[in-house]
């Protein structure tokens, strides 16, 4: 099928006039284990009976709409009902904290909420009468516990019924017809690891604009199963859901992310946009198998992560053509060895896999090509909306770069070395927030990102984020994001913070894998009672620094990491710790454990 890229309030329909009754959503209900699907006319009459619903609400052109949900069929309905009736939509996070989601329907004037389940809806109820324009939650889970005492809310289910037999239709049609691209589709409100939340404008005609750039680069067609596992208000999400329909593939909608692995195996995707960590684990979690094997599988995998090595990243992503011997070894080691590291993560049908968010370590991204699976690594914000530039599946690319920009985005390097943005994808500003919206472009246009990077031939390499480049007290300037990345490919290493800002010497606050360190204290008759005993023990210590040791050996050594704390308890989402998308808060990060930073320094 030929992309359909027509405006977003008819796109399911348009898509599902040539598809008709091919699947094209597959998915769990809330708390549900079996798998279902909805055809592409199933998916449009779900949202037209949306629109129609929407419009007896009283919801108007250009209002502000919420959803507080996990990935769901429900939230695809309502995003695209919302865009029939020229609606805007806004997307919570699921993790949203009350005061986070209080300030979002407070700054938008957000007058219907729709939420997914029993979490989301306790903590919309408890901010409700704080909230002057919120009038009505609808629960997308009917499993979900309602108050007796709250009149305000209804069932998905029954707001639905509003919109059964169409009885606005027509005028949902004309709506339809006198949409524009200049008007808004979602405001996007971004947590930030600095800050308060600025909510992002994004048009009808920057997704236009963003799906037409990324037809021409990213490959997926309705042959492909699309596994849907970061969250639908990520735009890395958003924006690659929304390429997969105009490009009529099947979505596997995935509601909860520690499932994943899971669905994976019972789905089989084809593809699924993922961040770094997400290959860092299956990194982890293949080294750990291995460990655990014989001698002789051991050698055997080394021998042909050393092949698939050669032949997939010194040949093919170098653009040159291997030679027979190798290419035959290469595919003889596909079909018996990686083939079975596929199956295992239910990829045996990989096509490719974009990957952005955060930086990629090396390591992982030489380990996922090796065992042929194509990783499109890519760069992007949500004020571009989402694909700035990415790798190009079966053309040549550098492991460390995030790929060329797409066609239509200008990229600039200011004399601070920060990536300068201007084209169609980029957003005209932020909600409510002039002044911030004067202060994030310069005076020709450009858009500042905050990352800092470089062009070499027509590639993007990323440096880091400018506000998070440390300077030691001896002048050093240290990029921390890079230094955790080349950390986190550690088995026993789960979360990490770097320390260095105006300090003598880089150190680190890490917490462990503790399910594997407690392992690692009971073959070694290291006694413990509690986490504690186990972050205060010489010998796991000594480790830790013998395993830190043996990563940072290519970093300079102002870079290499002198102490480190380990942390008996996660950084949270729920303490300011981490944003939404589970970047950490450095801020934050260094008032909190203010005491354990400040006993590394001691003499």
């Amino acid at each position: 099928m030929k992309q359909i890229n027509t405006h977003m309030s008819h796109l399911v329909h348009d898509v599902a006039a040539q598809l008709g009754d091919r699947e094209a959503l597959i998915y769990k209900d809330f708390g549900g284990t079996v798998w279902k699907s909805y055809s592409w006319n199933e998916f449009s009459a779900k949202v037209k009976q949306v629109s129609n619903a929407m419009l007896n609400l009283g919801i108007k052109i250009q209002e502000n709409v919420g959803v507080f949900s996990q990935n769901s069929v429900q939230y695809l309905f309502c995003d695209f009902g919302a865009w029939g009736i020229r609606a805007v939509t806004i997307p919570f996070y699921a993790t949203s904290s009350e005061q986070q989601i209080q300030f979002m329907i407070g700054d938008a004037k957000i007058r219907f909420l729709f939420v997914g389940e029993q979490e989301q809806y306790e903590k919309a109820k408890r901010v409700f009468p704080l909230c002057k324009t919120l009038e009505r939650i609808i629960v997308y889970d009917s499993a979900v516990h309602l108050d007796e005492n709250d009149p305000t809310t209804i069932y998905f289910d029954d707001f639905l019924k509003l919109g059964d037999g169409l009885p606005r239709q027509s005028e949902v049609e004309a709506l339809q017809q006198s949409a524009t691209f200049d008007e808004i589709a979602n405001i996007l409100y971004t947590s930030g690891t600095t800050g308060d939340s600025k909510g992002v404008i994004l048009t009808h005609g920057q997704y236009h604009a963003a799906m037409e750039a990324n037809d021409k680069c990213v490959p997926v067609d309705e042959n492909d199963r699309v596994m849907n596992f970061l969250p639908f208000t990520h735009i890395f999400e958003k924006g690659w859901k929304i390429l997969c329909i105009t490009e009529g593939a099947r979505l596997i909608v995935n509601t909860h992310p520690l499932e994943v692995q899971q669905s994976m195996r019972e789905q089989h995707p084809t593809c699924m946009s993922a961040v770094p960590r997400f290959w860092e684990k299956v990194y982890m979690g293949v080294q750990e198998k291995i460990e655990q094997s014989g001698a002789m599988q051991r050698k055997l995998f080394q021998h042909a992560l050393s092949v698939g090595r050669k032949h997939n990243i010194e040949f093919l992503a170098n653009g040159k053509r291997p030679p027979l011997a190798l290419h035959l070894e290469y595919e003889m080691l596909n079909k018996t060895v990686f083939s079975l590291v596929r199956k295992e993560l239910g990829l045996e049908n990989a096509h490719f896999f974009p990957t952005a968010g955060a930086t990629v370590s090396a390591h992982v991204e030489e380990f996922v090509h090796s065992i042929g699976i194509n990783m499109v690594v890519g760069y992007g914000l949500t004020e571009s909306l989402a694909t700035v530039s990415c790798n190009h599946l079966g053309k040549p690319f550098s492991v460390g770069s995030v790929g060329i920009p797409i066609e239509g985005i200008s990229v600039k390097i200011s004399e601070e070395g920060e990536i300068l943005l201007k084209g169609p994808t980029i957003t005209r500003g932020y909600y409510n927030r002039d002044d911030i919206t004067r202060e994030s472009f310069t005076e020709d246009g450009y858009f500042r990102t905050g990352d800092s990077g470089y062009m070499l031939g027509n590639e993007l390499f990323l440096k880091e984020r400018i506000k998070d480049l440390y300077k030691t007290s001896n002048g050093k300037y240290i990029a921390p994001q890079m230094i955790e990345s080349k950390l986190l490919v550690d088995k026993y290493i789960d979360q990490i913070c770097i320390i260095a800002d105006q300090r003598k010497f880089v150190s680190a606050l890490i917490i462990p894998v503790y399910s594997l360190l407690e392992e690692y204290a009971r073959e070694n008759s290291i006694p413990f009672e509690n986490r504690e005993d186990l972050c205060r023990n010489e010998q796991i210590h000594r480790m830790m620094m013998e395993r830190i040791d043996t990563l940072q050996q290519q970093l300079a050594h102002y870079e290499q990491i002198k102490r480190f704390t380990l942390l008996p308890r996660n950084f949270s989402v729920e303490r300011g710790e981490l944003t939404n998308t589970l970047k950490i808060k450095r801020r934050v990060l260094n008032e909190n454990y203010k005491a354990e930073i400040d006993k590394m320094y001691e003499e």
